[in-house]
């Protein structure tokens, strides 16, 4: 559980009246710190050792971790629930793709050509892969260190190495260090030998047991060594166990704040089922129950599509709606004579409207009117997409000055603002359109005929 407002003012100095804070009080300050609107560095007071467990105390109970680097860089972890609707889920889980150096050059251009090409847009987003999973299995160091330049030069995406050789895990780490790759797995066995290897050059470090009560001395030491950006494999053998594992990690880290099962976690779905079938319904379980890296076999686009949209709504804020940014979007390369729409800018609407436009082969402006993220009848209904708000944006868009006739076309189900918006735009014909953006091929090129005089 998070830490109270009340347990943190009791570790403050409670100097009253010094506001050396921002606050009026310590207890005010001690709010804030425990709802995250401030930082313990506030407060000149405190002795180091209330700082350092403060600190500890308001870190987030899951940490973050960062595989990769650039833009490309994957974020798992700083979870705070385990139920999305109680807030949000904060970092959506990387799917990556295992490489074997055992695999011929023909596999591994093609799993690497999949990475680049298994690229989904969807409303407004692009959804795709994110790591490569470099297995060392052929036993031959000089093979799978080829493997990793490959792969280093084919892109940007984040890597993850697994070797149970330390010797091949920390070469491959020096080729790509840079790259802060995620080095996999680091054992009760191998620990110690590999505790200054990676204090070396440190990257992310994934810790596998054989079971969830096991992982707890290995983080626990690993943390005594300064290395906490830690990635949790508790050994599961099949589905339940991935289940049950997933879960108990989660809820050991939120509602018991027990800080050495703090950390996201990796599932191997390519090592635990048995077809494609039972590898994607692994993947798809452990979208929803909590993993925080997937490996797969493949990457085939009739199932990584759907894992991927899957994905994208978990981790979607349920609190906030998908939305764009308001603003005038060009369909095609329209001129002075295009038509216009106005619409909402909830991401779904937008993207319904404008492929219906490309769907016409009418080249046209389509206003973007910010709703918060409503649909046109919410907005409609919340006072967001009336006439005089939808009149006002319209002045303010810059339209009038790209197109020289004076017609606005308006969804039909909100055709009662019409009038409205005619007050609104002194000089604007405003036409309704169709009820469903479907219907828009068969109305925009009547209109556009019109607008040109052909």
């Amino acid at each position: 559980m998070p830490i109270k407002g009340t347990d943190v003012a009791k570790k403050l100095p409670q100097r009253k009246g010094c506001k050396d804070c921002g606050f009026p009080t310590c207890f005010a300050f001690a709010m804030k710190l425990a709802s995250g609107g401030a930082t313990v560095d506030k407060c000149p007071y405190l002795s180091e050792e209330i700082r350092a467990e403060l600190e500890d105390a308001l870190a987030p109970p899951i940490k973050l971790v960062t595989v990769g680097s650039g833009e490309d860089a994957l974020k798992i972890g700083n979870e705070e629930v385990i139920y999305r609707h109680e807030k949000t889920f904060a970092h959506a889980p990387g799917i990556a793709v295992l490489i074997s150096d055992k695999e011929d050059d023909e596999g591994v251009e093609d799993k690497i050509a999949k990475m680049k090409e298994l690229q989904f847009e969807r409303v407004g987003l692009t959804l795709r892969a994110d790591l490569f999973a470099l297995k060392f299995q052929s036993g031959e160091k000089a093979k799978y260190e080829a493997l990793v330049k490959k792969v280093c030069d084919a892109g940007d995406a984040g890597i993850i190495l697994i070797s149970e050789d330390l010797g091949a895990l920390f070469a491959a780490r020096d080729i790509c260090a840079g790259r802060n790759p995620l080095l996999y797995p680091i054992t009760k066995d191998n620990l110690e030998q590999a505790i200054p290897l990676i204090k070396q050059s440190p990257t992310p470090v994934g810790v596998k047991a054989e079971s969830v009560e096991a992982l707890i001395p290995l983080t626990s030491r690993l943390k005594e060594e300064g290395i906490e950006e830690l990635v949790l494999d508790p050994g599961s053998g099949n589905f339940l166990e991935v289940l049950r594992d997933q879960t108990l990690i989660r809820r050991a880290a939120l509602k018991q704040n027990f800080r050495p099962l703090g950390y996201p976690t990796i599932v191997f779905p390519c090592f635990l089922a048995g077809d494609g079938l039972e590898e994607i319904l692994t993947a798809s379980m452990c979208v929803i129950k909590f993993a925080g890296i997937i490996v797969l076999s493949d990457l085939k686009k009739d199932s990584l599509l759907p894992l991927l949209v899957q994905r994208l709504n978990i981790y979607t804020d349920p609190r906030m709606p998908l939305a764009i940014e308001q603003g005038v979007y060009e369909v095609g390369q329209p001129k002075d004579e295009a038509p216009v729409l106005v619409t909402s800018n909830w991401s779904l609407t937008y993207f319904l409207v404008s492929s219906a436009t490309e769907e016409s082969k009418v080249h046209a402006f389509v206003c973007v009117k910010d709703t918060e993220g409503l649909g046109v009848v919410t907005g409609w209904g919340a006072g967001k997409f009336s006439g005089d708000s939808v009149g006002a944006f319209i002045k303010k868009s810059g339209i009038e000055e790209r197109v020289k006739h004076r017609k606005l076309v308006i969804p039909g189900k909100v055709a009662r603002i019409r009038g409205e918006l005619e007050e609104a735009l002194p000089g604007w014909e405003i036409v309704v359109g169709p009820r469903e953006a479907g219907e828009l091929p068969g109305f925009l090129p009547a209109l556009a005929r019109s607008l040109t005089g052909g």
